[in-house]
């Protein structure tokens, strides 16, 4: 698993053993930020169900300036802090080992705001609705103009609106699927919804 563009392109990036942890795919990653090209630049992301840290480092690899990691399992906190630190972006990366319910209350209580959200929520245990209705109910943690993108199994369907967003966009590579949320008003996202 490493970076595949940006500052600290090459770059090796631990993760834990089993399968404790599912990465994000190099392929998912690549084209989904390929889709974001220059959204990323000076963005402020929110990874919620981290694991090994790949989306967020990812980002700050390709010019985001900071990077808030959520992931209750402590194992995969410490590896992405690692990661972290290996990449040179410690100073520009925020842990918070809690569930995501938790840190959303945290990040509301902070008054802190997003330019892209990524959730890679457990494959088939309901999460997925969850956490899309989670941020629905609190556009707020997103700037103007800002995305959430959700990772899910194909076998899932969290629907097309989110509270105050609607899904603009879906990406799809076999078995997974990455659905894009945005307040259309804002988000200068065509208003028709587009499956790739």
């Amino acid at each position: 698993m490493r970076i595949i563009a940006g500052a600290a392109k090459g770059r090796v990036l631990k993760s834990l053993r089993g399968r404790a942890l599912r990465p994000t795919a190099d392929r998912v990653r690549e084209s989904v930020f390929g889709m974001l090209g220059d959204r990323v630049v000076g963005a402020r992301l929110l990874d919620l169900y981290a694991g090994a840290g790949t989306i967020g480092l990812e980002a700050l690899s390709r010019g985001a300036i900071e990077a808030t990691f959520v992931e209750s399992h402590r194992p995969a906190g410490r590896i992405i802090e690692e990661n972290a630190r290996a990449c040179g972006f410690a100073d520009r990366a925020q842990v918070i080992i809690v569930p995501v319910a938790r840190a959303l209350v945290i990040l509301r209580r902070q008054a802190v705001r997003f330019d892209l959200i990524f959730a890679d929520p457990p494959y088939d245990r309901g999460e997925v609705g969850t956490v899309v209705v989670r941020i629905g109910q609190r556009p707020d943690i997103l700037s103007e103009g800002g995305l959430f993108l959700v990772q899910r199994s194909r076998r899932e369907e969290p629907g097309l609106c989110a509270g105050g967003m609607d899904k603009v966009r879906s990406l799809r590579y076999g078995e997974t699927i990455v659905d894009v949320y945005a307040r259309l008003e804002e988000a200068g996202v065509p208003a028709a919804r587009k499956q790739d």
